[in-house]
């Protein structure tokens, strides 16, 4: 199989209904030519079960990386999937943030050696998230501009602005290009980076454990490597389901660990992408 052009890496734990749909959502994409890993942070059987059915419709493009539940460590879930990667770019997606139809295709055309694309979300309510893990709801990714809209009005998504391109969204892209080094603009749901930038900066910086910072922590060693932050377009802006807030009990210890990283103007970090067993 010829090497896909972008590695999609989506973290989980324990959220099949909310995969279902992300996983739908990268089936309809306008290119075809990414694989998909699922950068699993422990999850249950009903998660695999997901992860197989639709594997069937990816034709030998998706993979489910795995690893033992102890506890919150998206970073070295993601690690463990960019070691399996095989794409030129990498796109890190959360595993409730459903991407439009030209999410692939926005990330790939707007990438370049010393860019990091970061995405924009918008949020779902408790109640219309659960009718769309339910089938009880159109799915989002087909929306048209006119029901983005006719959703802000019900109330089902908090804005449609960020999905809808034209004179705003380019409006803050210029506005965001005066911001390229503000690490605080980055978020881990949407956001992509060449995977040989990547790769030189040992990945993500597994002493992160519990919520909070390892993306933010990528970003400002990207940053000292040479990289610099470059808003998205419309197009690729995600969809976020409704979740209650995580723990947030490491925050404190993840927020000291990630000062500590911009003072020292580091690039490597403190236990980074190294070889680990993989399930798939």
């Amino acid at each position: 199989m010829p090497a896909p052009v972008a590695s999609v890496v989506v973290t989980t734990y324990n959220r099949p209904a909310a995969l279902r749909l992300v996983l739908e959502a990268l089936q309809a994409q306008s290119r075809m030519d990414f694989e998909v890993l699922i950068a699993d942070d422990g999850s249950g059987d009903a998660t695999r079960a997901v992860v197989e059915s639709a594997a069937r419709g990816f034709g030998g493009r998706l993979r489910h990386v795995w690893q033992e539940d102890l506890g919150f460590r998206a970073g070295a879930a993601r690690n463990r999937a960019l070691e399996v990667a095989r794409g030129n770019l990498a796109i890190f997606l959360d595993g409730d943030c459903i991407p439009r139809s030209h999410f692939v295709d926005g990330h790939v055309r707007q990438s370049r050696r010393d860019r990091i694309i970061r995405g924009a979300r918008v949020l779902l309510s408790e109640d219309f998230t659960r009718a769309c893990e339910s089938d009880l709801a159109a799915k989002p990714h087909h929306w048209s501009k006119a029901e983005l809209r006719h959703h802000v009005h019900l109330g089902d998504i908090n804005r449609s602005s960020p999905l809808r391109g034209g004179l705003m969204d380019r409006f803050r892209t210029l506005v965001g290009s005066l911001q390229r080094r503000n690490w605080k603009l980055l978020r881990g749901c949407n956001f992509s980076v060449p995977m040989a930038a990547v790769r030189a900066i040992s990945g993500f910086d597994e002493s992160y454990v519990g919520w909070g910072y390892e993306d933010s922590d990528i970003g400002i060693r990207l940053m000292n490597d040479g990289l610099h932050i470059v808003r998205g377009t419309a197009g690729i802006c995600v969809l976020h389901l409704w979740h209650r807030e995580n723990d947030r009990r490491f925050e404190g210890d993840n927020l000291q660990r990630l000062e500590e990283t911009r003072q020292s103007c580091r690039i490597l970090p403190q236990r980074g992408m190294a070889p680990h067993p993989t399930s798939a």
